[in-house]
C-alpha cells in the first residue's frame, strides 16, 4: 500500500474551490491526508509554489502525480471509486453539464458573494448580474431535483459530482441569503444538514485567520 493522497487546500472558510474536492473525495470514500496552507500566512506564496504547478489551491499529490484543478480531481476521484456519477446515461450528462458550468461561470456570485462559512446575516446589494446568477442557479437545482431526485435529497437523488461543485453556493446563499424556489430551498436545508458539510463548517469556524476584506462584505 503506498502513501495516502495528499488534499492541499486552502482556507476552510473561504476556499469554495477546495471544499468541492474535499467534500467529493469524502463522498465517495476515498482515504486521503489534507494539508491546509492559510490565505495569511507570509509565506503563502512560497508553501503553494513548493506543492501546486498553477501556485492555486486545492492540489491533489497522489505519489509522482500532481493534479492542480478542484473538476480534475474531482474526476480522477470518480476512475478511482467508480462513484459519484449518476447511472442513468441522460441525468449523468446533465449533471457533467451543470457542474462544468457551475466550475467556469457564475462570475457575479463569485465576485459579489464570496464563501464566508463563518458569516451569517449579510447582504449585499443585488446588482442585475448576481439576481441572474441566483436564478440560474435556482433554475439548475429546481430541474435536477423535478427530473432526477427522488430517489434522495441530492441533485440526481444520490451525492453526485454536481452537489461537489454547488456546495459552495449553499454556503454563500446561507452568508448572503437569496430568492430561491421552494424546491431549491428544500435542497439547501438538505445539504447544510449533512455530516460531511457540517465537519467542514465545524472546521471553518474553528480554524480563525480571517480576511478582513471578505469579512467586510455584506456587513
Amino acid at each position: 500500500m503506498g502513501e495516502r493522497p495528499l488534499l492541499v487546500l486552502g482556507s476552510k472558510n473561504y476556499s469554495s474551490w477546495s471544499l468541492r474536492p474535499w467534500l467529493f473525495w469524502r463522498k465517495v470514500g476515498l482515504d486521503f491526508q489534507e494539508r491546509v496552507i492559510h490565505f495569511d500566512a507570509a509565506d503563502y506564496r512560497d508553501q503553494i509554489a513548493a506543492v501546486s504547478p498553477s501556485h492555486r489551491v486545492p492540489c491533489l499529490i497522489d505519489g509522482d502525480l500532481t493534479i492542480w484543478d478542484s473538476l480534475a480531481i474531482c474526476e480522477y476521484a470518480i476512475e478511482l471509486s467508480g462513484r459519484g456519477l449518476p447511472r442513468p446515461r441522460a441525468a449523468r450528462a446533465l449533471a457533467r453539464a451543470v457542474a462544468a458550468e457551475m466550475h467556469s461561470g457564475f462570475q457575479a456570485l463569485r465576485a459579489q458573494c464570496p464563501m464566508n462559512v463563518r458569516a451569517t446575516g449579510r447582504r449585499v446589494a443585488p446588482t442585475p448580474e448576481l439576481l441572474a446568477d441566483v436564478a440560474r442557479v435556482d433554475a439548475i437545482w429546481t430541474e435536477c431535483r423535478t427530473r432526477y431526485g427522488a430517489d434522495g435529497g441530492w441533485l440526481f437523488g444520490e451525492f453526485s459530482l454536481a452537489d461537489a461543485m454547488f456546495a459552495p453556493v449553499v454556503f454563500r446563499f446561507n452568508t448572503y441569503g437569496g430568492a430561491l424556489s421552494p424546491v431549491s430551498r428544500t435542497y439547501l436545508d438538505f445539504v447544510l444538514a449533512d455530516p460531511e458539510i457540517g465537519h467542514w463548517r465545524t472546521a471553518a469556524a474553528a480554524e480563525g485567520h480571517p480576511l478582513a476584506d471578505t469579512d467586510r462584505i455584506g456587513a
